[in-house]
């Protein structure tokens, strides 16, 4: 009876029996099933996945000081056919536990080794050194058995009580306090400048804030005092307006009144009483005239008819001056000007026409 057989994904299926097969004592079948003839072959299946071995072994180093170093490598059996089949005859009967201790003592003697070449401060300061040396010294062994290495840890390194790595540590360990210190002291002063110049910040914003806050109060109290006062202020200046308009209008009115007098009553009365003196004058005049002609007997028709044109001259001036409209400039003194100008003026076309009927009297003489 046929029986089909499938490995894990970290497995090897190996099947013994039936004689060789490409240069292996029995057939590894990886990632996929096989066809396997009962009684006349054997299945057995050898694990493909990681294990681990820790090993912590005393060394002796270059100083001829004992260390205790600890490592942990992970290894597994490698995925070629000639490396399963070299694992399979080591392990198969016990994988685990023989892979593991046969690995631990490859890598703890490959360890001494390798410690015993070199100086306490090159294993401190270069671990990862002493760790690839120690890997590529095991690598050929680890072949052979059919195993692969993926890494090789070292997990610590201690003197026991000897104080020597602590020694060589104390002037760093000093160093690193000392910076430490120095970078405390450097924070610590940062941080209380940081504090200063935030407080000096919040300071001055305060003190900013202050004047903002009372240039704005003395903004509104301004603007509150003028819109207080715009009211007031605007109603006495339209008080003051309609009574500066008032006081023009009674000015005005004023004026007008007296050009309205003027021409209504003054000039009137001022034309009517030197129309009055102007005949009295004219009167006057005649009567003078009268008692000259009287007393020249050769002059008597000459002055008969000047003395009877002279009150029609007056009357005839004086009616002009009662409908002219005179602009009176001095009060009575100006009235007096002009009145004593038309009397004038008169009495220089009397005697004008006097002495021109003198010089026809005198030529009918001759």
């Amino acid at each position: 009876m046929l029986g089909y057989h499938v490995p894990d994904p970290d497995q090897a299926m190996l099947v013994s029996g039936g004689g060789p097969k490409e240069n292996s004592p029995f057939r590894v079948v990886i990632g996929h099933g096989a066809w396997v003839m009962p009684w006349f072959r054997k299945v057995r299946f050898l694990s493909l996945a990681m294990y681990e071995a820790e090993i912590q072994e005393r060394c002796v180093t270059k100083q001829a000081i004992q260390l205790d170093v600890r490592a942990v490598i992970a290894f597994k059996v490698a995925n070629d056919t000639s490396s399963i089949v070299n694992a399979a005859q080591r392990f198969l009967s016990e994988q685990e536990r023989e892979m593991s201790v046969l690995t631990g003592r490859i890598f703890s003697g490959h360890l001494r080794s390798i410690v015993g070449s070199m100086t306490v401060e090159e294993i401190i300061r270069e671990r990862q050194k002493l760790a690839d040396e120690v890997l590529v010294a095991s690598k050929v062994e680890m072949s052979n058995i059919g195993l692969w290495v993926d890494s090789l840890q070292i997990q610590s390194i201690d003197d026991g009580n000897l104080g020597y790595i602590a020694a060589l540590a104390a002037p760093h360990n000093a160093a690193i306090q000392r910076d430490a210190q120095i970078a405390q002291a450097a924070a610590a002063q940062l941080a209380a400048q940081a504090e200063q110049e935030s407080q000096r910040r919040q300071a001055e914003y305060q003190r900013e804030t202050a004047l903002l806050r009372a240039q704005y109060q003395r903004d509104i109290d301004k603007a509150n005092a003028e819109a207080a006062q715009a009211g007031p202020l605007a109603q006495a200046t339209a008080l003051q307006e309609v009574l500066t308009a008032q006081a023009e209008q009674a000015r005005k009115q004023a004026e007008l009144r007296e050009q309205q007098l003027q021409t209504e009553v003054v000039k009137p009365a001022l034309a009517e009483a030197e129309r009055v003196r102007i005949l009295a004058v004219a009167e006057a005049d005649r009567t003078r005239i009268q008692a000259e002609a009287a007393a020249s007997n050769n002059r008597i028709a000459l002055d008969q008819l000047l003395i009877e044109q002279l009150p029609e001259i007056v009357k005839q001036a004086a009616a002009g001056l009662s409908n002219a409209n005179l602009t009176v400039l001095n009060g009575p003194e100006g009235v007096s000007e002009i009145v004593n100008g038309m009397v004038g003026q008169g009495l220089t076309v009397f005697n004008s026409l006097q002495k021109a009927l003198s010089s026809n009297n005198d030529r009918a003489a001759d």
